[in-house]
């Protein structure tokens, strides 16, 4: 009976002791953001007075009648590290706190890729050894509704054991601060590949912008689950439309064969990930087949075949036989196939595709899809015949607008901050226009959020990819993205770092992020750190028609315009009012640049760069930052017409 009564009050005191919780964001080895109002909030009983303590300071209290409470502690030096304690009926002590530089790392996968993924990796983790630089990483989670707090997440030290998974745009930037400041560096990591910006926008942002209010009007505000029953329902409803087919497996055993006749199927580009096409952002099972012709003599020899990566997992055939398979989404699919399988004449290759999440399909670079026979390649890039049989339920972060900004970004709010780094563009360039409003809306969605004041927010210029083949003569999606990154300047307090000649045509994913954390890093340097030095490339400011020539005037031009090895300047075009471009010669004088061409007598506009792949553009500045590409023209292009719509 004493025992019962001892359990009791045990009970008892630990439920009374129990009722102060804190978002996961304040855990130990957190960084606070130095020099600015601190805000601290958590969750207790309804009317609890809630104490808080950190350094010399001590402020109380009390929660709301829904358990909320927050408290704003005096700004702090940069210093540490330090407890911050937490007490109601119950007491939480948050250790190795650290006070210093605090910026969110947000977007899609260039800012998801991760530091063991970069170029010169194994180098980079081995010597990382940086206790006062600390990573938060956002576990992915998506919402119908905002959350007050995230799924999961916790505080890492940049050592050589956590660094691989950091962001690598956020820690090489964290680096390069903290080599100039000497002070602790927090980066938050909230990023999702593949993702569009309407995602990480609040459903408040969309109901107050005239561009937007009549399409979130039309949006559910549902729980997750039933979200994703709609959503699954209309994917299919829309993906049937698409095929001509039903959404079915019915008859599936019989796709991997020779036989099986796929003249009804549609085409997909590859490598291409389908959500870069009209299927978009499904998940589900898809077939995709592709038939060749050999001859007598390629079939007597060993036979290699390449499928580049396959997002996410595959089964692959051959005539019907099973070659390999894989279910790794950013592993190289290389599978040799048996001897006689391969057969004078037509021979299919078949694979079934399991996407699970984000992307879909085949990708990569077109170098890498390919049948080696012998010494003969057969390249397998172009068009591949295809079929969706299963069309999964699981929620897309593309499904709805507001789902990556309720789970991922909400419940950071409204966290001291120095500012924001994104890496993000790549899934909106079907909008480019419309991104013109859509990313600063975004931008300045989040600094209401936050009420931080225009802190700044700095991002990364699409790199080169040759996705579609976009140049001057059919329209540029990719150019035009580039144009509303640029434009998005005129927002006050932000950067934009250029990447033309560090990107990779091939690879969405270019493996040089180095580069771009030190050119991030400069911006900050100079406009926040006291650090004056050139951060920007040229851009461009005016032109001038004299005669047959168009002369260029450029902003940011550092202590000279220049070319690498004073080479030829490449990436020019002009055109005259019949809207045509041809190929310019442009040449540096007095710091202008000069552009003619035999082909056009009376110029009127001038393209720089304006191709998905710019690989070639080779306009920098004496200090070695890359001009931005630029049009002179305001004709209209191939993405105005294109709206963010939900499928319904």
């Amino acid at each position: 009976m004493k025992k019962s009564v001892i359990f009791i009050l045990l009970l008892i005191s630990v439920l009374a002791n129990a009722n102060v919780r804190m978002p996961l964001i304040f855990s130990d080895g957190m960084v606070l953001q130095r020099d600015k109002q601190i805000p601290i909030w958590g969750f207790a009983d309804a009317n609890e007075t809630v104490e808080v303590h950190f350094n010399k300071q001590i402020k109380k209290t009390t929660a709301d009648k829904n358990g909320k409470w927050t408290v704003n502690l005096n700004a702090e030096k940069a210093g540490g590290p330090f407890e911050l304690v937490i007490i109601g009926k119950n007491k939480i002590t948050i250790k190795n706190v650290l006070v210093g530089e605090v910026w969110i790392c947000s977007g899609q996968s260039n800012m998801e890729f991760q530091v063991f993924k970069t170029m010169n990796s194994e180098k980079e983790i081995s010597s990382a050894d940086y206790p006062m630089i600390r990573h938060f990483g956002v576990v992915q989670d998506l919402s119908g509704t905002p959350k007050d707090d995230l799924k999961q997440g916790k505080w890492e030290v940049a050592n050589k054991e956590n660094v691989g998974n950091f962001t690598a745009v956020g820690y090489y930037f964290a680096r390069k601060l903290y080599s100039e400041l000497k002070i602790p560096i927090g980066i938050i990591n909230t990023s999702w590949g593949g993702t569009n910006v309407e995602t990480w926008t609040s459903r408040e942002a969309f109901e107050k912008s005239n561009e937007f209010k009549n399409m979130i009007a039309d949006v559910p505000s549902l729980n997750v689950d039933s979200i994703s029953k709609l959503y699954a329902r209309r994917m299919k409803e829309r993906v049937e439309k698409i095929q001509g087919i039903p959404v079915s497996n019915d008859n599936e055993k019989s796709f991997k064969e020779l036989s099986f006749n796929d003249n009804s199927w549609d085409e997909l580009n590859t490598p291409s990930l389908w959500e870069n096409q009209p299927l978009g952002d499904l998940d589900g099972v898809v077939w995709m087949r592709k038939t060749i012709t050999l001859s007598a003599e390629d079939i007597k020899n060993k036979a290699t075949l390449s499928l580049a990566k396959i997002d996410d997992e595959d089964i692959t055939y051959v005539n019907g036989i099973e070659v390999g398979r894989n279910t790794q989404w950013d592993a190289r699919r290389i599978y040799q196939i048996p001897e006689n399988v391969l057969k004078e004449g037509k021979n299919v290759i078949a694979v079934r595709i399991v996407d699970n999440s984000g992307g879909g399909g085949i990708y990569g670079e077109s170098q890498d899809l390919k049948l080696t026979i012998g010494s003969k390649i057969i390249p397998l890039d172009g068009k591949w015949k295809f079929r969706v049989i299963v069309v999964k339920t699981a929620l897309s972060p593309n499904s709805y607008p507001s789902l990556l900004y309720n789970a991922m970004v909400n419940p950071l709010v409204p966290y001291g901050i120095q500012g924001v780094l994104w890496y993000q563009g790549e899934a909106n360039v079907w909008r480019a226009e419309e991104y013109k409003k859509s990313f600063p809306l975004m931008i300045t969605d989040w600094r209401t959020k936050f009420n931080q004041g225009n802190f700044p927010f700095y991002f990364v210029q699409l790199s080169t990819f040759d996705e579609f083949g976009g140049n001057s003569q059919k329209g540029s999606r990719w150019a035009e993205l580039r144009e509303a990154q640029s434009e998005t300047l005129k927002l006050p307090n932000t950067g934009m770092a250029v990447t033309t000649d560090i990107g990779n045509a091939k690879d969405i994913h270019p493996t040089n992020k180095q580069d771009i954390g030190l050119r991030l890093a400069a911006i900050a340097m100079n406009n926040i750190y006291g650090k004056k030095q050139v951060y920007s490339g040229p851009t461009y400011k005016s032109q001038q028609i004299k005669g047959n020539q168009i002369i260029l005037t450029f902003d940011n031009i550092g202590s000279g315009l220049s070319t690498p090895n004073n080479d030829e300047l490449k990436g020019f075009e002009i055109a005259g009012s019949d809207k045509v471009f041809h190929s310019a010669k442009a040449i540096i004088k007095d710091n202008k640049i000069i552009v003619s061409s035999d082909k056009v007598q009376n110029p009127v506009a001038v393209h720089y760069g304006w191709a998905d792949d710019d690989t070639a553009i080779n306009l920098f500045n004496k200090e070695k930052f890359p001009a931005s590409p630029f049009r002179t023209d305001n004709w209209e292009m191939i993405t105005a017409n294109e709206k963010y719509k939900v499928s319904k």
